[in-house]
């Protein structure tokens, strides 16, 4: 397998069996993988979970991937990772990010306005807070108050950002940048972005590009297409416009998009030849055998971490073989 870097595995909130994510993590802990991340959505608390994989777990690190600015208060959010700080002893990763219009309109009844300026407004806070400042900007004629137990230790804070005034602000004010679904084809452009944002921070240091990319995946290349094409159909057409405003209009692949739109409504839904390119740029696609070179290539690109995003509601000896085929590449890249 070619050499790489770090490499770790992560649920999204369509995984709703909590045992299923304790024992991946378990295994991903045994193997020596870099990272066990837990996103938040309409299932799980994550900073719950969380706490139970850091009494299950001694080495891998952990990480909400993501939490949404809108769902708590930057303090909440403060408290929580300071506290996960604690319960990891050092090993806790703070992942942001806007999350979607159907989510934070639907399921927390807000308003999605001006989602870049909530970004800042709560990363800046939340870092501050951490810091052992006061809470910025409090009600007028209240007094600005500190945490009251701070971490033990720095808590790394990652931003899940993909319009380029988001990456923009991961640049200038996150420890990490982790996209998910992006393009590997644009991550050259994302890195200008980036760059862009580093030139405006108030400290002198890169920010690590620690990309999600959904897993595809599997024994051979007809249950991988199957795999392929449902990360497609989920991320197209359940979660809202970003995504196929992101692929479609901004990345140029937009026949590809419509074509997968198009078969989203036929279960069990097969990868259209016209969407093989694009879920070969933004999926890890292929065969076990094919993983290492998957995997490299997002490194070629330019990647510092690699995320794989394990599929939903799969058997439990499926994700286990898929955090066993990461462990394989951290291992031979170690």
């Amino acid at each position: 397998m070619p050499a790489a870097g770090p490499v770790g595995v992560s649920v999204t909130p369509f995984e709703t069996r909590a045992d299923v994510v304790l024992r991946v993590a378990e295994r991903a802990d045994e193997l020596g993988l870099d990272h066990m991340y837990v996103a938040e959505g309409w299932t799980h608390d994550a900073f719950v979970l969380l706490a139970q994989l850091a009494g299950r777990t001694s080495r891998v690190r952990l990480g909400s991937g993501i939490v949404s600015v809108w769902s708590r208060t930057p303090a909440t959010i403060a408290m929580g990772a300071a506290s996960l700080q604690r319960c990891t002893q050092g090993r806790f990763t703070l992942g942001l990010g806007a999350s979607s219009p159907p989510l934070v309109e639907g399921f927390h009844g807000v308003d999605f306005q001006r989602p870049v300026a909530r970004l800042r407004a709560t990363l800046t806070a939340v870092r501050a807070l951490l810091d052992g400042e006061r809470m910025p900007a409090p009600i007028d004629g209240s007094r600005a108050l500190r945490l009251g137990v701070r971490p033990e230790g720095a808590v790394p804070i990652a931003l899940a950002a993909l319009a380029p005034a988001s990456v923009r602000l991961a640049g200038e004010l996150a420890d990490e940048w982790a996209p998910f679904l992006w393009a590997r084809s644009q991550l050259g452009p994302g890195l200008e972005l980036l760059r862009d944002g580093e030139a405006r921070a108030a400290f002198d240091r890169p920010t690590r590009v620690s990309v999600a990319v959904p897993v595809a995946l599997a024994p051979d290349e007809a249950a991988a297409r199957r795999l392929a094409a449902w990360w497609l159909i989920a991320y197209t057409t359940r979660m809202g416009p970003l995504y196929p405003r992101m692929l479609g209009e901004r990345f140029g692949m937009a026949a590809a998009v419509e074509a997968v739109v198009a078969v989203a409504d036929d279960p069990p839904s097969e990868l259209p030849a016209a969407a093989e390119e694009l879920a070969r740029d933004v999926t890890l696609f292929g065969t076990y055998d094919d993983a290492g070179a998957a995997i490299g290539a997002w490194f070629d690109a330019g990647a510092d971490v690699v995320d794989l995003v394990l599929p939903p509601g799969r058997p439990e000896e499926e994700l286990f073989e898929l955090v066993a085929v990461g462990g394989r590449v951290a291992g031979a890249s170690a």
